[in-house]
């Protein structure tokens, strides 16, 4: 069997990424410093241009090629139209992160079966329903490498949460969606480990986001025609040096790290685990 060794930067890789309210930007950053070729989702036309202004800012001169696709991957046939995007673009599908989502809380008893719905179907759907889009770019590649005797690594990294690993007050609908994503990762992996396509999870603590910011009139986003709120109270905000041992909430880009580790070569015989981004928080350690 020959291992084909791929360095970080020496080739282009095409990477699918699922963008939505903060991680997914900086991942890109990452990703596009290290010339990868990415196609790029986002939920509207101007969201994606206030995203690709924002890159082109940071990065002065994104390196290689980019790609993107608008849509609300929750509607009809939007995850095979993102797969065929990238195969367009690219011809091969290398990496998927699944990343999209955004947050809907309430306690249990006033929750209602939409909101306990939607968050099922952006958190665990789609991811499940991007990756079977993707089956025959991922599998079909590797069963050919695998006749010829090579051996080449693809990446799923599906984005969890420690509300889906350790529930979360307030958060029934999402801490079950993001449960879910840790069942269809290890099950993935045990389906997909044979076609060398490493399949894992991160699952994020308090990190500085958009979710995680205070809780204000200013903080909210429209899905679907509906406003919703976003951020917690400043009160629980005011608590992350008592909750986490390192004292403090983490960065996006000390989450997006995570991320692009699992997508890189070095964590080729990392497969089916969900790798905590916490601070250590509520033991987050391990899962």
């Amino acid at each position: 069997m020959r291992r084909r060794r791929r360095g970080v930067e020496a080739f282009s890789l095409s990477f699918l990424d699922c963008i939505c309210c903060g991680f997914g930007a900086i991942i890109l950053l990452l990703v596009l410093s290290k010339i990868y070729e990415p196609v790029i989702m986002e939920k509207s036309e101007q969201d994606l241009r206030e995203l690709i202004a924002m890159l082109q800012e940071e990065l002065f001169e994104i390196q290689g090629e980019t790609t993107v696709f608008a849509g609300d991957l929750t509607a009809g046939d939007a995850p095979e139209k993102l797969i065929q995007t990238a195969i367009d673009a690219w011809g091969r599908i290398d990496i998927i992160v699944n990343n999209a989502g955004y947050t809907l809380d309430a306690p249990i008893h006033k929750m209602r079966d939409e909101w306990f719905q939607k968050m099922l179907d952006i958190h665990l759907v789609v991811p499940f329903r991007v990756i079977r889009a993707a089956a025959p770019h991922l599998r079909e590649p590797a069963k050919a490498e695998r006749e010829r005797g090579e051996e080449v690594f693809r990446k799923i990294v599906n984005v969890s949460s420690i509300s889906g690993t350790m529930g979360n007050a307030g958060q029934a609908n999402y801490s079950s969606g993001k449960a879910g994503v840790v069942g269809l990762t290890k099950t993935l992996a045990k389906e997909w480990g044979q076609f060398k396509v490493n399949v894992n999870a991160v699952a994020f603590g308090y990190i500085e986001t958009r979710l995680t910011a205070s809780k204000d009139d200013a903080n909210v986003a429209e899905i679907g025609g509906e406003r919703v709120q976003l951020g917690i109270p400043d009160q629980l905000r005011g608590m992350a040096a008592m909750l986490i041992p390192l004292g403090r909430p983490g960065t996006p880009e000390e989450a997006a790290g995570g991320v692009f580790f699992l997508c890189s070569p070095w964590s080729n015989y990392v497969h089916g685990q969900t790798l905590n981004i916490t601070g250590g928080q509520f033991t987050g350690m391990t899962t």
